[in-house]
């Protein structure tokens, strides 16, 4: 006669407050037609060997038949040695393990053959492998091995040392590396943890290690727009799946009052685990195979153990149970391990989750996706949603209204990236938020811990969606951010302060020629004064005697009858004189350059050609004074201590230096130019350091340092400062680069085009120009000439250009006035004539008296028609 026994006592072990353990709740109240099934439950600590160990040995005395709970990779070997030892089967929904123990039944599939399968359908031969060790070494193992016989380059990270620090750091080293394909072999919560640190994950492509896709937070971790495959053990399409988690999603829990959520596939499991102990024992009792346990159970720790005899039977009928569970077709191998099992090979894409294949032992890893790409899945890139713009408070670029207090949100800020970001956002179609960077830096990777700061850091860590800010398109950037086309050009430029007014002095009439040219001047009015005397000399018709002078004077009837007897006794003997003595030769040479003239001019052919040579010199020479003297007069002259780069490199009494973090300072850090190298080497080694945290603090030791700091930074940023009060700086030199600012967004962001095109718009319409000299000129505060040397100069060649025009029109005038005076000075001598014993020396006067008055009058008219 067959006994079977009343009740089948069973041990279950679960952590406290698992999922696993409310699930087993559920699926004892679901087998109603096996009343035999008896259950002692031991809430423990599944990582702790003396809880387990405690838990077991205590339940097996009181004559268990098999156990069925979760392990921890610190406690599984002990499990396995006490269940192979006493013959107990022990049947887990945990990670399988390698093992021969015939009494271990693993619920869940191994990953090592559907995961290598996937990740040589993407080709992979370089890739980071994250895992955890409770879980992954044995993937792990599978891994280097292969590695080592396809030469991959395999990183593994060890997933329970990782900080969040570290994870950071990892991904840009990844990013630098441009590794951008990841393994994460890991349980769920490790990979919600993963996620919820919010980084930026476009670029790259994770496969999950892990058979529970859909039980991910599939919501936050596709905002993240990262490349997801993963593997799905439970088809939740199923209806019976369906239909047991409508049942558990009603069930009551007097354990727990939370909200439930549909059954993870560890909860699957534990279910399926469940249904296989009640149909094994359903089919031993069909068979009346006897099982009881007749005695004492015995002892666990006994040595030698005592194993029961019925084990070898409890462990055959769970092994030949074939049934379709939750997850899939059930069915074990003479080592406890599933076989003839399928996964389903999943896809995160824009519209979400979605199947692109399956994989199974005989026919392995088959594609179904189609990879077509529809116009709505491109512009689902674009969701209605609000955008968070990074950018930075840099005058004119972004800026704090005066009041801003009184506003909210992006009314609060002014400038030129204000207005450029609201243009962007018109003609790409979405709504935006201004967000200023944390730590108030552009964007540069710390060499060390190989993070990125500032608004870089911010769009590759995932923390902004754009960009918009005065950021210099670079390679270093390029490499790990999406840049627009430039919406500004510039270049490295020098900021000075600027030099004080040169004092005009007693002989600043001399400035407008150079010494040497004086000096000159000098030499050919002493030789021309000289070369004019002997000419005189030499020539006869510079001699006259008495007789000429009175017919040159004419013979007045006044002056004939003033003569005495005596003199016209003197006139039998004519004396010669010459008017051009020494002193009348240097008169006449200073009265021609001064363009005064003089009451003699030479009369013979040689003289005329020195007089007529000098005056033509003096012509030339007095316009080139008078034009340089109205340039000195209208222009400011400065003179500034360097002109270039070049006279910065050569001395060290004036500092220069950049901004701290910045693209001017990596530009110099990598330059191969002598120039700048020897520029790079001094910024580098000086103390106290040149750098400045940003460019106020750059700008104010610029004023402060009474011209001995340079200040290197973007032309367009220098050109605005030299437009604000107090109007004390200035450009000098040319640019030392060419390069520009872009729209910055994150690699491979679905923005990224638009923005691209909605730049290249605005610079067509022209409302690029309109910006800058918005904000840039039409707001200055110095005026037209307020530090532009290129303004200063085309204002002095207008003036040289008015100058000579004006000289060269009355210069002619002049001439003719001067003629006049002479034709009426000799037509109507005779009106100024006096009787009386000094006639001659009242005649004299008068002609001197004439001359000045006539002299006077046409210097005045002269000065008139200049001004």
């Amino acid at each position: 006669m067959f006994g079977f026994v009343k009740s089948i006592i069973k041990l279950w072990l679960f952590p406290v407050g698992s999922h696993e353990y409310e699930v087993f709740r559920f699926a004892l109240s679901q087998q109603q037609d096996v009343p035999k099934l008896v259950p002692q439950v031991d809430l423990v600590d599944t990582s702790s060997s003396f809880s387990m160990t405690y838990a077991f040995c205590s339940q097996f005395s009181k004559g268990v038949y098999a156990v069925m709970g979760m392990y921890d990779r610190r406690t599984v070997n002990m499990l396995m040695s006490f269940c192979g030892s006493l013959h107990v089967c022990f049947v887990t929904p945990s990670f399988p393990v390698q093992s021969n123990n015939q009494f271990l039944l693993q619920l869940r599939p191994p990953l090592q053959e559907p995961l290598m399968a996937l990740i040589q359908h993407f080709d992979w031969n370089r890739f980071v492998y994250m895992y955890s060790p409770g879980t992954g070494l044995a993937v792990l193992q599978r891994i280097l091995d292969t590695a080592a016989e396809q030469s991959w380059q395999v990183t593994s990270v060890n997933l329970e040392t990782l900080t969040e620090t570290a994870f950071i750091k990892l991904l840009a080293d990844v990013d630098y590396k441009k590794e951008f394909q990841i393994v994460i072999d890991s349980e769920l919560d490790k990979i919600n943890y993963l996620l919820n640190l919010k980084l930026n994950l476009k670029n790259y492509h994770f496969i999950l290690a892990n058979q529970g896709f859909m039980d991910l937070n599939i919501t936050e971790f596709q905002k993240l727009a990262p490349n997801v495959t993963g593997f799905q053990l439970v088809n939740h399409t199923d209806p019976n799946v369906e239909r047991v988690n409508q049942e558990w999603m009603v069930f009551d829990s007097k354990d727990s009052k939370a909200l439930r959520r549909r059954l993870k596939y560890t909860g699957a499991l534990t279910y399926d685990g469940v249904t296989v102990m009640a149909a094994a024992f359903q089919n031993l009792r069909k068979q009346r195979i006897d099982i009881s346990r007749r005695g004492n159970a015995g002892e666990c720790l006994a040595n030698p153990p005592a194993p029961w005899g019925q084990g070898i039977d409890i462990q055959r009928a769970l092994q030949q149970v074939r049934l379709e569970g939750l997850s899939g077709h059930i069915q074990f191998d003479e080592r406890g391990h599933r076989t003839n099992y399928t996964l389903t090979v999943m896809e995160l894409s824009h519209v979400g989750p979605r199947k692109i294949g399956y994989w199974n032992a005989k026919k392995g890893y088959v594609n179904t996706a189609n990879y077509r790409t529809t116009v709505e899945d491109f512009f689902y890139g674009l969701p209605n949603r609000t955008y968070i713009i990074t950018t930075i408070l840099e005058a004119p670029y972004m800026m704090l209204k005066k009041n801003h207090e009184q506003f909210v949100g992006n009314e609060r800020y002014e400038g030129y990236c204000a207005e450029l970001a609201s243009e962007i956002a018109k003609h790409v179609g979405f709504s935006y938020r201004l967000e200023l960077v944390g730590d108030g830096k552009y964007g540069a990777r710390d060499p060390e811990s190989k993070m990125w700061n500032g608004m870089v850091g911010e769009l590759v860590y995932g923390q902004a969606d754009v960009a918009v800010a005065p950021l210099t398109i670079t390679l270093v950037r390029e490499q790990v951010i999406d840049f627009s086309k430039p919406f500004m050009s510039l270049g490295i430029s020098i900021m000075i302060k600027k030099p004080t007014k040169c004092k005009p002095g007693v002989f600043s009439f001399l400035d407008p020629l150079a010494y040497e040219i004086w000096m000159c001047i000098v030499f050919a009015y002493i030789g021309v004064s000289v070369v004019l005397f002997l000419v005189s000399r030499f020539s006869p018709y510079e001699w006259k005697g008495e007789e000429e002078e009175e017919e040159e004077e004419g013979t007045l009837d006044s002056y004939s009858r003033s003569q005495s007897p005596q003199k016209e006794k003197e006139k039998e003997e004519p004396e010669y004189t010459n008017d051009f003595g020494i002193f009348n030769s240097l008169w006449f040479s200073l009265g021609a350059f001064m363009q005064q003239g003089c009451d003699i001019s030479p009369r013979s052919l040689s003289g005329r050609i020195v007089g007529g040579v000098w005056w033509f010199f003096t012509l030339i020479i007095i316009s080139s004074y008078t034009a340089n003297l109205a340039a000195f007069l209208t222009v400011e002259r400065m003179v500034s201590p360097i002109e270039g780069a070049e006279d910065l490199a050569k001395q060290t009494e004036i500092a220069y230096g950049t901004l701290d973090g910045g693209s001017t300072k990596e530009f110099f850090k990598r330059s191969k130019i002598a120039v700048f190298e020897k520029m790079w080497s001094y910024m580098r080694s000086t103390e106290p350091s040149v750098f400045v945290k940003n460019t106020p603090e750059g700008v104010l030791r610029v004023r402060k340092s009474k011209g001995k700091y340079a200040y290197l930074l973007e032309s367009s940023m220098n050109e605005y400062i030299e437009q604000r009060k107090p109007c004390d700086t200035m450009k000098v030199g040319g640019n030392l680069d060419s390069k520009g600012y872009g729209v910055a967004t994150p690699k491979g962001s679905p923005l990224r085009n638009p923005v691209n095109l909605a730049v290249l718009k605005l610079n067509e319409q022209g409302l690029l120009d309109k910006l800058k000299n918005r904000w840039w000129y039409d707001k200055g505060e110095c005026g037209v000439g307020g530090g532009d040397a290129k303004v200063r100069a085309a204002m002095s060649a207008a003036v040289n250009a008015t100058i000579h025009g004006a000289t060269g029109t009355a210069r002619p005038k002049a001439k003719c006035d001067r003629l006049i005076m002479r034709v009426f000075y000799f037509t109507n001598s005779t009106l100024f004539h006096k009787e009386g014993p000094n006639d001659d020396c009242t005649n004299r006067n008068t002609t001197s008296n004439l001359h000045w008055i006539f002299g006077l009058l046409h210097n005045l008219k002269f000065k008139t028609d200049i001004l």
